[in-house]
């Protein structure tokens, strides 16, 4: 039987944080204050956190911890490019880590926020517990072209393909990026705010297989629709500031440390084989492909998977008699 969300709850501490180059990050702690430490790292990069992500976790035996990274969402001020690389986002979580007086800490997300994780496991792995990682993106070469290139996703959505490039005079992927970025930093906030629906628009198509007949008027927050967009071109057209495989290469780093991988059979934006490829590179890895699933971190299959794989970690440091 299918798992469902685990019962909606509230914060018991919300905060901004201040962690220098005039960014506060908005930061919450909800759940069990003595239980297991578990940071969720969201997607994107920009996409913020949101009240669902705290009930991936059981509330009694998990400290749930939420922020929205520099430059989006609660977090001041948003959206902003401004020192926004992922040196700056690792830095950030262990500013966050030493704030909140963990030691050590589950870390968890999905999407980009796999990549983060993944980032600040190389290079803080003793603070890390465990992870748990849904929808594998390591920032390379390859997943920008399959996004935003003509043979990759497009070739599966040429019609939503079409309405995504419309904006823009040219169609081979590091163009799409560069004139993406040119008009969300231009001086035109119509034509910045249309922009901006429309990158939201082509990643929500691709992210459900659940859900279909998606238009404008589901990007119903144009402030989160902005700052996904702004701060993902700035990523994606510096190639997220990371030398190609650099992830792969460093992986042994972290190849002691056990992590559950959820990744959906028909990731339309983040390719399995790249999970895949990292799985098998990390012999503590356990790779789950849910046979029915997109890459959506709410379909049914991957909450799921993510419940499942929650209770799957607690118990396993339960075990090991480290919950903080």
């Amino acid at each position: 039987m299918s798992r469902v969300l685990f019962p909606n709850i509230s914060p018991y501490q919300q905060e901004w944080l201040d962690v220098g180059d005039d960014h506060q990050l908005y930061l919450e702690q909800s759940g069990n204050p003595d239980g297991i430490a578990v940071v969720y790292l969201h997607g994107g990069p920009g996409a913020g956190s949101c009240k669902d992500h705290r009930r991936f976790f059981d509330p009694e035996k998990y400290r749930i911890i939420l922020f929205d990274q520099r430059g989006c969402g609660r977090s001041k001020p948003s959206p902003s490019i401004h020192h926004n690389t992922p040196s700056h986002l690792v830095s950030d979580l262990e500013v966050i880590r030493k704030h909140l007086s963990i030691s050590r800490w589950l870390v968890a997300g999905g999407s980009w926020g796999t990549t983060l994780a993944l980032l600040y496991g190389i290079q803080y792995p003793e603070t890390v517990l465990g992870f748990i990682l849904r929808g594998i993106f390591l920032g390379s070469t390859n997943e920008y072209h399959w996004l935003y290139g003509q043979q990759g996703a497009a070739a599966f959505f040429p019609e939503y393909y079409r309405e995504f490039t419309e904006h823009i005079p040219k169609l081979d992927s590091e163009s799409v990026l560069k004139n993406y970025v040119d008009v969300l930093t231009g001086p035109n906030e119509i034509a910045e705010i249309a922009a901006s629906k429309a990158w939201c628009l082509w990643e929500l198509r691709l992210s459900s297989i659940e859900h279909h007949h998606l238009d404008i008027h589901h990007i119903e927050d144009p402030h989160q629709a902005l700052c996904m967009a702004k701060i993902s071109s700035h990523y994606f057209m510096n190639k997220c500031f990371l030398e190609d495989n650099f992830i792969l290469s460093a992986i042994n780093k972290i190849k002691s440390i056990p992590a559950i991988i959820l990744h959906g059979r028909y990731d339309m934006v983040c390719q399995l084989r790249v999970a895949d490829d990292l799985a098998r590179k990390w012999p503590n890895a356990q790779l789950q492909i849910l046979p029915q699933a997109g890459h959506s971190g709410f379909e049914s299959q991957t909450i799921d998977g993510f419940c499942k794989a929650a209770d799957t970690m607690a118990n396993f440091i339960f075990e090991q008699g480290v919950t903080k």
